[in-house]
Formats: C-alpha cells, structure tokens, sequence
C-alpha cells in the first residue's frame, strides 16, 4: 500500500509552477513577499505537503539564484527586461571611446612594498685588502651619548628619550669639617 501512495502521480503542479501563478495572480507593483504567496497556494491548491512552507522557502531560493525571480524589498517579483534599478550613489561617467582603460597608472595606490633583499638597510664598504680602512665618521653629541649611555634618541628634536637620569651629590671629602 506504501509502495503505491509513493508511485502515484501527484495532483500539484511543480512549485515553480505554482509560485509563478501566484506572482501573477496576485499582480502586485513591487512583487509578492513570501506570506501572500504561500496564502494564495494554500488557497488554490488542495492537499499541500506537511513541510509546505519549508518547500515554498527552498523553491523561492532556488528561483532566486538562478534568475527566474527577483528578491527586492522583501518581495519576489518576475524579472522585467526593461526594469533597470540604480544602485546607490553617483553614476559613473560615461567613456569615451578613445580614452585608454584604467589599470595603467603611473604610481600605484598605497604604501611601497618593503625591499625583501634589504635596500633599505645601509651600505657598508668593502675593505679592499692593502688599501687605508675608511675614516670612522664623527658621531653628534647626543648620539654620542646615547652610544655610552644607551638610551635611544628622538630623531625629531635631537634629544635622549625619557626623564635625565638623576645625579646624585658627591662628598666632597672624608668628613664634614665644622
């Protein structure tokens, strides 16, 4: 008995079908959303399955996705030929015909890539053997100092970073003489 009930064709109409006569029936400006569209079926069509909305919503995706409906507003609607909808914002100028196509610009957008081979990094000279060992250049003051002290240096002022360390009194003898 089971095995006869499966085999037996179906009243219903396939749900693409019938979701296009309901889009249709309803005749709607901005298309139908998926609550009059499941009415109007429910209404029409007889002996529906128990997963009904379950199948409505699986359908109305898959007509979406493909292209035969359109989802705009919360509403499903027929696609129109002649229906153009603007997107947000400005629209583009139009091109003309002689103008070359973008992708050729002289400096490329955003930060320079670093130089994986270390361009960057500062050249030392070879030492050529026989030849005078090149002078050591003169260091300023405050670099000077951060060297011995260890402290780095602001490149913008020129001055160590921090507080200056504090300097402590010396004695100035064995004792205090009074």
């Amino acid at each position: 008995m089971a095995a006869e009930d499966f085999n037996k064709p179906h009243s219903l109409p396939p749900y693409p079908e019938m979701i296009i006569t309901a889009i249709d029936a309803l005749n709607e400006k901005m298309g139908s959303n998926k609550t009059s569209i499941s009415k109007f079926i429910e209404s029409k069509y007889q002996n529906l399955p128990a997963g009904h909305s379950t199948l409505l919503r699986h359908h109305l995706n898959r007509m979406k996705d493909t292209g035969e409906l359109i989802f705009w507003k919360n509403n499903y609607m027929k696609p129109d030929p002649n229906f153009i909808r603007r997107g947000r914002g400005r629209p583009p100028k139009p091109k003309e015909p002689g103008m070359p196509t973008s992708g050729g610009s002289a400096r490329p957008r955003g930060r320079p890539r670093k130089d994986e081979f270390g361009a960057d990094e500062v050249q030392v000279p070879i030492q050529v053997p026989g030849a005078a060992p090149p002078k050591k250049q003169k260091m300023s003051l405050f670099e000077d100092f951060d060297a011995n002290i260890g402290m780095g240096s602001n490149t913008k002022t020129g001055r160590p970073r921090g507080r200056p360390p504090k300097v402590k009194p010396q004695m100035g003898g064995e004792g205090v003489s009074a």
